[in-house]
């Protein structure tokens, strides 16, 4: 008897969910209500365009005016008109969004974290009142300048980009790249080597500044969506008022990453969950041999090995919020999440395409979106190999760094 391909009875498939541990339950009321707005956000205003914008390497600016609305502008921080609240909360935003689109996470992630979050903790009172809140309100974009073209993980030690110090005025003078944002931030924070000290000062840099200049990058395979800049500094001339005055070495950057660090691992869980869901419902909607795929045992494989590694990384993503709100988060807890979750987004999103088969590919059915945005996620705020050798020192009390 030959197989039928069409369904031969009507089915109803559960609801789907990757929070199977419920863990958006440790939210309050007010909490809870954030994240809604966020979810309904993503799902009405960014999931049905989202496909195109990436396809055409373009960013959504229309959407920029709604985000100022969800109250998303520094959740954790405290005044400047702020979003305040948990980093807990922060933490299910910034996965809300990825899970979603990666790109229009990883806009958010730089404008009000690196970048408004270098001038939170490395600003002067004046400073903080200065630019934070039209930051907070979406009114200025800001981006944030550390990777160079020919320093990635050795930043700390190898900068080149430089700054001196004439009367009251700073010269910066080098390059930055993949800076997201960049391309139409009205505010870039960049981080210099002083000539003199030899120690790392933080700058904000705005967009019509004669001496900074802005290029593109095209070609991208990933986050095409976030318009990642490669920054040109030529005797850019920066007064003294604009350098963050409590940026003095590159302990004062580490501090920013370490806050930020976090998110990048949220981002990695919601990429990996929404690739998770995107699988799920193809695999309850799609028929072959008369009956939904999801009844076959290698897609329940799958579909297991999936939701246990979104299922462990929140877990593990939600004790780390915690400790970032009790204030005893350090640098290694930031970096073992950031290392495991995205090794876990990478695994889990390679599934999904597996699940889809030959639809996997299609921006139609967004997995492959996931699958290359991942990789993007993988690589910054700092390497796999570089947050391992974080946590290493940490547990061995030994640096292997060199």
């Amino acid at each position: 008897m030959q197989a039928t391909l069409t369904p031969n009875a009507p089915f109803t498939p559960p609801p789907v969910d990757g929070d199977f541990y419920r863990i958006a339950d440790v939210l309050d009321d007010r909490e809870r209500a954030v994240a809604a707005r966020v979810r309904d956000f993503m799902e009405t205003e960014v999931a049905p365009i989202i496909g195109d914008y990436w396809n055409r390497d373009k960013f959504p600016f229309e959407l920029i005016p709604k985000m100022a609305t969800l109250g998303i502008g520094g959740i954790g921080y405290e005044g400047y008109g702020a979003a305040g609240g948990s980093w807990l909360l922060n933490g299910i935003v910034a996965m809300e969004l990825a899970r979603i689109d990666s790109s229009i996470a990883t806009f958010w992630g730089v404008h009000t974290g690196l970048s408004a979050g270098s001038i939170y903790l490395c600003g002067s009172e004046e400073q903080k009142q200065r630019w934070l809140p039209p930051m907070m309100r979406f009114e200025k974009i800001g981006s944030f300048g550390l990777t160079e073209p020919l320093v990635g993980s050795a930043t700390s030690r190898g900068m080149m980009t430089t700054c001196r110090r004439e009367d009251d005025t700073w010269i910066l003078n080098g390059e930055k790249k993949w800076i997201g944002n960049s391309t139409f931030a009205d505010l870039n924070v960049i981080w210099a080597r002083d000539e003199d000290s030899g120690q790392v000062k933080g700058f904000v840099v705005e967009k019509d500044n004669p001496g900074f200049s802005v290029a593109k990058i095209e070609l991208k395979m990933a986050l095409r969506v976030v318009q990642n800049g490669h920054i040109t500094l030529t005797d850019c001339r920066v007064p003294e008022s604009d350098r963050l005055q409590d940026a003095n070495t590159f302990k004062d950057t580490a501090r920013v990453l370490r806050m930020t660090r976090a998110g990048v691992a949220w981002f990695a869980v919601g990429c990996g969950r929404g690739a998770y869901e995107h699988a799920l419902r193809y695999a309850t909607s799609r028929y072959q041999f008369g009956k939904p795929i999801g009844g076959f045992q290698l897609v329940q494989d799958l579909l297991a090995r999936m939701l246990g590694n979104v299922t462990a990384t929140e877990c593990l993503m939600l004790r780390l919020g915690q400790l970032q709100d009790e204030g005893k988060m350090a640098d290694e807890h930031a970096s073992l999440a950031k290392a495991f979750c995205t090794v876990k987004c990478r695994e889990t999103v390679g599934w999904a395409r597996e699940l889809l088969g030959g639809n996997g590919i299609l921006l139609d059915h967004h997995v492959g979106r996931f699958v290359a945005d991942a990789e993007a996620i993988y690589s910054y705020e700092g390497t796999r190999e570089m947050n391992t050798l974080i946590v290493g020192k940490a547990i061995t009390g030994l640096s292997a760094f060199v």
